[in-house]
């Protein structure tokens, strides 16, 4: 005797199972940001450079994150954790990370392109929040934030996949000297 189970199971292994509404709409979004999208930056601007990994406070549920100017400089506050920071570029690059969860991620080691590309992730994360919003205009608060939350996840996700690098930047060992002249 079959069981009512075993023929839906058949039926439906046959057939790929389509993507979630979820899905497209992290889908769209990606399409959308095209090489403004976050994970994409951080990929193909940022790991190609020579970095350092650091290591990024995990905001806990609700936590705010701030860069705060203090009488020792410029701290990156992640809900009641402070983390010390060189200047306000690396504060302001820090914070997109702390704010979407990623724990270990890449500094560039020259500081020169710090804020340049601190301002690109800033903005990129901004337009995906803001293109979320858009694309759920119409539907209930939580289906918005669900929407939020599930673009956000799956840019953390691809972040941490792209990994942090290693700990200290590799230098050029090779010195360059100059040839020794020739005393005629």
């Amino acid at each position: 005797m079959k069981s009512a189970a075993g023929p839906q199971r058949d039926a439906g292994a046959g057939r790929q199972q389509q993507p979630s509404a979820s899905d497209a709409l992290v889908a769209e979004i990606r399409r959308q940001l095209g090489e403004e999208w976050p994970p994409w930056i951080y990929r193909e601007r940022i790991l190609p450079l020579r970095t350092r990994s650091h290591a990024v406070p995990a905001p806990k549920r609700g936590a705010t994150v701030e860069v705060q100017h203090t009488l020792l400089g410029i701290e990156l506050k992640v809900g009641r954790r402070r983390v010390s920071c060189p200047d306000l570029a690396t504060a302001r690059y820090l914070a997109v990370f702390a704010r979407a969860g990623v724990g270990n991620v890449a500094v560039p080691y020259d500081i020169t392109k710090i804020s340049r590309l601190a301002d690109e992730l800033e903005s990129a994360w901004q337009r995906m929040l803001l293109l979320a919003d858009f694309l759920t205009e119409g539907r209930n608060a939580s289906a918005r934030t669900r929407a939020r939350s599930s673009v956000s996840k799956e840019a953390r996700a691809e972040i941490e996949a792209a990994g942090a690098g290693a700990a200290i930047p590799q230098f050029n060992q090779n010195t360059s000297q100059r040839p020794q002249r020739r005393v005629s």
